[in-house]
Parts: C-alpha cells; sequence; structure tokens
C-alpha cells in the first residue's frame, strides 16, 4: 500500500498541460483586479472597508460552483486604553463550500483584512517597474486570494474535479491574531484531508516551512490616584509596577531556548503632577515548540502574582495564545514535497526555511489538517509602506496551486494518507509532551 512518505515520479498531463496554458491569458485581468482590490482600504478595524472588500470578493467568488455566503464570527474581547474589557464583534468571513461529500477534501485560508488603517498615508498602488508595483495588500494577501481563486477555476477545467471538494474561508481578523475566525478553522480543518493558505511568498519564491506559535497578552494594572507634591504617599504608581513587571518578564528572553517576549506598547497615566492609578501593558510571546505555551503562562503568572502582593495595586492579565506552533512534521514535509515536485514539472525552484511569523496554517495543523501556508504571490516589504508583490508571480503561483490540486484529484498526491499520517504525527507529539 501506497504510503504518504513515498515519492514517486510524476509528470504533467496533456490535459493539464492545456488548462495550465489557459492561465497565461489571465494576468492582464488579474494585474487589473488587483489594483482594484489594493486601492480598496480594508483594515483590521475598518469597518466600512471591510465590508466593500467583502462585497468584490463575494462578487470575484461567482466564478466557482458551490455555495458563497457570509459566515458570522465569535464576538472577541479587547481591553481598552481605560483598563475596561469591551466586546469586539468582528465582521463576517466569506465562506465558500463546493461538493462537500466529495471523496477527497481541502480547506483553502486567507484574509482580506491589513493592517493598514482607514487614514493611513498608504493607500493606493503604484508601479516601480514593469514587474513590480507598491500598494497595500497587493502581497498580504489579496494578490494570494486572486491566486486561490484562478488556481480553483482552472481545477474546475479538470475532468477529475469531482474528485475533490473544498471550503474557502476568507477572514477579516488574520491580522490580528484571528479572534474571531480561529473556531472555524478548526472546525474546518479537521474535516479536511489538505489545508492550501495563500500568504505571500519572498521575492525570490521561497516559503515558511516550521513556524513558531504566538499568543498576545495584556496586562491591567490598578493603583490609586493622588496629587504628586501633597500626598504622593498615598499613592500607588500603577506605571511603576508596570516598569517592574516589563523589566522582570522582559528578562525571562534567553531562559527557554526560541520563546521570545516582546512588550509592544503601554497606556496609563496622564498629568505628571498625578500618580497614575492604571497602566495597561501590551505583549507577545513566540513559542517553538509543545510545552512552551504552558511554561510561559506559569512564568507570566507567578510575575503577575508579584504584582499582585505589592502594597495596593491589583493586577489582571487578559489574552493568551492564539496560534499554536506549527512544525516541519513528516505530514507537512510531505505536503511541502508535493509543492516541491510540482515546481520541478512548472521550472519553479521551491525552497523553503522555518519562519518565526505565525498565520492561519498555524491553526489548520492544530486542527490536525497537513498543509502548506505561503501560496501566494511573490513580494515583500509586508506590513509596511514599502509591500510590493512582483505582477509575473500571479500566473506563475497560480499554475503551480492549480497542479497540486489536480494531483490530489488524480490522487497522484494521496490526501488521505498525508492526513493519517498528520493524526499520527500529533498523537506521537501529545505522548512525547506527557
Amino acid at each position: 500500500m501506497k504510503t504518504a512518505s513515498q515519492t514517486h515520479s510524476i509528470s504533467i498531463s496533456d490535459k493539464e498541460a492545456a488548462i495550465l496554458k489557459t492561465i497565461d491569458d489571465q494576468q492582464g485581468s488579474m494585474v487589473k483586479t488587483l489594483l482594484a482590490w489594493s486601492s480598496q482600504n480594508s483594515g483590521s478595524h475598518n469597518r466600512d472597508g471591510l465590508i466593500a472588500m467583502r462585497a468584490l470578493l463575494m462578487d470575484a467568488a461567482k466564478v466557482l460552483p458551490g455555495r458563497c455566503t457570509e459566515l458570522p464570527l465569535a464576538p472577541g474581547e479587547y481591553v481598552t486604553a481605560a483598563g475596561v474589557k469591551e466586546v469586539v464583534h468582528y465582521e463576517p468571513a466569506v465562506h465558500i463550500s463546493v461538493r462537500p461529500d466529495a471523496p477527497i477534501k481541502l480547506v483553502l485560508t486567507g484574509h482580506y483584512d491589513t493592517v493598514f488603517p482607514r487614514n493611513f498615508h498608504f493607500q493606493n498602488p503604484t508601479y516601480l517597474d514593469d514587474d513590480t508595483v507598491n500598494g497595500p495588500g497587493v502581497a498580504d494577501m489579496k494578490g494570494g486570494i486572486l491566486v486561490m481563486l484562478h488556481a480553483l477555476q482552472a481545477l474546475e477545467q479538470s475532468p477529475q474535479a469531482d474528485n475533490i471538494g473544498y471550503d474557502i474561508l476568507l477572514s477579516p481578523d488574520e491580522e490580528i491574531g484571528s479572534p474571531g475566525s480561529a473556531p472555524e478553522l478548526m472546525r474546518l480543518g479537521k474535516a479536511a484531508h489538505v489545508g492550501l493558505t495563500f500568504e505571500p511568498a519572498l521575492a525570490d519564491g521561497s516559503m515558511a516551512g516550521a513556524r513558531k506559535g504566538s499568543g498576545n497578552f495584556a496586562l491591567i494594572i490598578k493603583g490609586r490616584a493622588a496629587h504628586a507634591g501633597r500626598e504622593h504617599h498615598l499613592g500607588r504608581n500603577a506605571i511603576a509596577a508596570m516598569a517592574r513587571f516589563i523589566t522582570r518578564l522582559d528578562d525571562l528572553n534567553g531562559t527557554r531556548p526560541d520563546v521570545t517576549f516582546n512588550i509592544a506598547k503601554v497606556d496609563g497615566g496622564g498629568a505628571s503632577n498625578i500618580v497614575p492609578e492604571l497602566a495597561i501593558g501590551r505583549f507577545n510571546v513566540r513559542v517553538k515548540n509543545d510545552g512552551d505555551d504552558a511554561w510561559v503562562i506559569e512564568q507570566i503568572t507567578k510575575l503577575t502574582a508579584q504584582i499582585n502582593a505589592m502594597d495596593g495595586i491589583t493586577a489582571e492579565m487578559t489574552g493568551g495564545f492564539t496560534r499554536p506552533p506549527k512544525p516541519m512534521s513528516p505530514a507537512n514535509a510531505q505536503v511541502f514535497d508535493w509543492v516541491k515536485q510540482a515546481g520541478d514539472l512548472l521550472g519553479q525552484n521551491i525552497r523553503w526555511a522555518p519562519s518565526g511569523g505565525v498565520c492561519e496554517g498555524n491553526n489548520l495543523w492544530a486542527a490536525g489538517c497537513p498543509n502548506v501556508d505561503t501560496l501566494g504571490v511573490r513580494g515583500g516589504e509586508i506590513h509596511s509602506d514599502r509591500e510590493f508583490v512582483k505582477l509575473s508571480s500571479l500566473t506563475e503561483r497560480t499554475k503551480l496551486a492549480a497542479l497540486i490540486m489536480m494531483k490530489l484529484a488524480s490522487g497522484e498526491f494521496d490526501a488521505h494518507s498525508v492526513k493519517a499520517l498528520a493524526t499520527q504525527n500529533l498523537k506521537d507529539a501529545a505522548k512525547g509532551h506527557g
């Protein structure tokens, strides 16, 4: 019986070659659409922009069979600068379901939010040269969504397309950690054999392999306000307490391999003649291995208790881990090997390396879904006003994704075996951690 770890010689059939050739003719329309999408601000907190972008995506998805719906997301929580925990309601995700009863199930994910606020100066795309466009979201990841949709159009031309069923989730909250869409990623990942996510590759086409896990936290410290001159002794300085916490937290860097703590922002305080009674410290933690998250929680719980032990000071930790680590397990390695095989057939040299960054691929792996998560366009300088995309990669990466899916449909890439291998990998990891 063939196993997921076995490799064999594959080639591009005449029918597959004909389908792939049609993708070249789509370059002009893909560029035009990308420029229009980039011009639509869809920052994670720009509700009007997200609504407009979602409408564009749902219109574009009409070319696919199946059902396209707006999927409501569970609400989240956010600590305001005033130290108040508020309920956050997220915009819906776009969910497309095609052939849910097919023997092979894929989950394809992407996000339509960007990191650029409504009033940020970076709003429209511009050409840097004939093959390079600088613009918000062109790489991360409106270009990737275009690649996904066009690759699926190519798959639908395959005589074996009926073997594949797929769910697409386009989320509005990836750039803020997927707090609302995480449960949906878990649900869809559990049901799928293989996951394909369309985050951008690097400019040279290199992809992310193993990924760290990530958690976002906010510590609320409350003290007592007082006049800084007349009654300083009656005050309890929340910012001074936060400074102690931050120093101790930062000292944890380097104490456990590949675990990092990043203090990102402190809110609180006011006039210099008032002892500040409130401070909110926001920080991110990255972990590499299973068990690291439990160690982190233990450490920050101890530090929080130390602050609570101070006279007149109370401290409350909020937040948690939203993306577990995604290792280069045997199952994930097999999916990457398929990507490399498909790339070789197309003359694309596929390489990958570990990444400290996180994405929806982390969530899919936690659900038991082996996946590759940088199938999007080639680009760079993401999360800055220098973000760019290589336009030639629109059709290039569409061909790569389309060929991968056609080989999954034909059975030359064995989706059932790799899913079984992923299940075993996670069981083995759980035993090892225990």
